[in-house]
């Protein structure tokens, strides 16, 4: 092989300079590139791989970063990266201090829009082409690249549906993969089988019928047929549509066939793609999985128990449920609006709906909540993974607004387990008929109980709803914890040389509180410590500090937590110390008293 090119193009004008011929060799050396760093420093693996030819024709083409190109979610920029002047650094990768794992507009010029969830990108794109036609430039070109899961969110047919009365310059790139994160489901998924297919008659094409020029579908791997595509519409006005078939994780046989687990697949053999397997012995289990084998424990129990996730089967272990119970569990797609409506009409009907979304996706059903499970008192159930801080994901994954945006609506019970045997018991307790909606919060990661499979699951106690505990007793100052992060509090007490002056609460309800206990705390102790994985401002500290001036009480109160800002990507011990929550602050700060 000839000199390496990709070396030698730090932007896309360098990439412009290129004979078209060469371009294969790029795409060539692109891919190698992103497995090598991915295979070292993790993240997100087959998407990237998925749209090489695509990025690189798109940059070839079109003017970036004057003419503007949106990806939507983002876990497939990572080409883009590499080619606008961030090869030297895209090995901090979703670090700390490093770049960031998703398109951001402070990081890049090259980046029109800062993503992260998904279907934002025609919504976006088509505001900055009619803005661009108000301000009289109507050369430039607006691009959003969207995936076929992506697409079937309403956002994204919201977006359609405004751009086919407009004549703004928008072209639609639809990155047709058949899957997400997990594999794409739905009748849209259906039509998009038969058009690939040629099944589907070509006067029956949805696209066209909301008055965009649709063009496909074409081999997204074909550089060159891309290309030629680009450049035609590159001359058409007016809402277009281009429709491009890719393999997700193309190039790499192992990120080929097996899609689900290549997706952010972790450490692997950049010859070879074997995933470096960590040992699992001996370790507590992840969160989810504690959420996934209860409750399909329950349902063998409780027909009437339903399952719900908008698109994240796998990551909210539902896959467990949905493999023995597939008329009882539902993955709906990217629609989490439809997902929270859904279950408060299925709630509506007597059956006991657990309603599993990631926090940081909860904020998109925000009103559903509100108007369509709150205001009905309806008792769903929603288990929110992924909670608190979650690391290399970053500002638009960490679900730390939870707690804030969740207490303030009336009729919602707010719950966060301390541990594994918590979490069964609330799914538990919730499944037996509760009177109101409940929002149970937790953590993405491993609990701290090793052999809780073996020894717990199935073993339930009813929980008292509203009910504190008390783990520990001293004599000067109260911490008072919710959720997982008190098990820091736990550890942190452990390493102090003198805790007698510490006593510990585990409150895991942040509504409805336990008032008896709290007048027992503020009579006794004149120092409180709050602590959670969550925004301070609105929050479980809060939650206390509104107790205690609506009681009139005195006692110093410190409320720790999420600082008012959007943390970026990093570990989560690197950012628990970051907010001076992890072990060793809580133990500095406890020595103190």
């Amino acid at each position: 092989m000839s000199d390496n090119l990709l070396s030698n193009i730090n932007n896309p004008t360098d990439l412009r300079q290129l004979d078209e011929v060469q371009l294969p060799q790029v795409a060539q050396e692109l891919r190698d590139f992103i497995i090598d760093i991915v295979a070292v420093k993790e993240g997100h693996l087959g998407a990237s791989l998925g749209v090489v030819e695509l990025t690189i024709a798109l940059h070839y083409v079109f003017e970036t970063p004057n003419d503007l190109l949106i990806w939507d979610v983002g876990h497939q920029a990572y080409g883009h990266k590499i080619l606008t002047e961030r090869r030297e650094k895209f090995h901090t990768n979703r670090q700390l201090s490093g770049i960031s794992g998703f398109p951001k507009r402070s990081e890049s010029i090259y980046d029109a829009f800062g993503v992260g969830h998904s279907s934002t990108s025609i919504s976006a794109a088509l505001g900055m082409a009619i803005a661009s036609n108000l301000k009289g430039d109507i050369e430039k070109h607006h691009i959003a690249v969207i995936g076929d899961a992506s697409i079937a969110s309403g956002m994204a047919f919201e977006g359609l549906n405004h751009a086919g009365v407009t004549d703004a310059n928008l072209l639609v790139i639809l990155n047709d993969n058949a899957i997400g994160i997990d594999p794409s489901v739905g009748a849209l998924k259906k039509y998009l089988t038969a058009v690939k297919e040629g099944k589907n008659p070509r006067q029956n094409n949805m696209i066209k019928s909301l008055n965009f020029n649709y063009s496909g579908p074409i081999d997204g791997h074909d550089i060159f047929a891309v290309i030629k595509e680009l450049k035609r519409l590159q001359k058409i006005k007016g809402p277009k549509f281009l429709h491009v078939i890719t393999t997700k994780g193309k190039g790499l046989q192992q990120a080929e066939e097996n899609q689900v687990k290549y997706h952010a697949p972790g450490k692997f053999d950049a010859n070879t793609g074997e995933i470096h397997i960590k040992p699992e012995e001996n370790l507590p289990p992840k969160y989810q999985d504690v959420f996934g084998l209860t409750l399909l424990d329950l349902a063998k129990k409780n027909e009437k128990i339903i399952g719900i996730t908008p698109a994240m089967p796998s990551g909210s272990s539902l896959k467990f449920m949905m493999d023995a119970f597939p008329k009882r569990a539902f993955d709906v797609g990217i629609a989490e609006q439809h997902a929270v409506t859904l279950a408060a009409g299925m709630a509506t009907q007597g059956m006991v709906v657990f309603c599993n979304i990631y926090s940081t996706f909860l904020q998109r059903g925000y009103d559903q909540v509100i108007h369509d499970v709150a205001i009905q008192n309806l008792p769903v159930i929603f288990c929110l993974d992924r909670a608190g801080l979650v690391g290399e994901d970053g500002a638009t994954h960490h679900g730390v607004f939870d707690l804030a945006y969740l207490r303030c609506i009336p009729n919602m019970i707010v719950y966060a387990p301390m541990n594994e045997i918590a979490l069964q018991n609330i799914l538990f307790t919730a499944q037996l008929g509760l009177n109101h909606p409940i929002a149970i919060r937790y953590p993405r990661g491993r609990g701290v109980i090793t052999d809780w499979q073996k020894q717990h699951l199935g073993k339930y106690e009813k929980i008292e709803i509203g009910k504190s505990i008390c783990i520990k007793k001293g004599l000067k100052i109260a911490v008072l914890s919710n959720g997982t992060i008190g098990n820091n509090v736990t550890l942190a007490i452990a390493k102090m040389k003198d805790a007698t002056n510490i006593s510990h609460y585990d409150f895991p309800f942040v509504k409805p509180l336990d008032k008896n206990t709290l007048h027992s705390i503020f009579t006794e102790f004149k120092t409180i410590i709050t602590i959670e994985d969550g925004v301070v401002k609105g929050g479980f500290g809060s939650t206390i500090l509104e107790f205690a001036s609506k009681n009139n009480y005195t006692s110093k109160i410190t409320t720790l937590g999420i600082p008012d800002e959007f943390i970026e990507q990093g570990t989560v011990t690197e950012l628990q110390q970051y907010c001076k929550i992890d072990v060793k602050s809580l133990e500095i700060l406890f020595s103190t008293y």
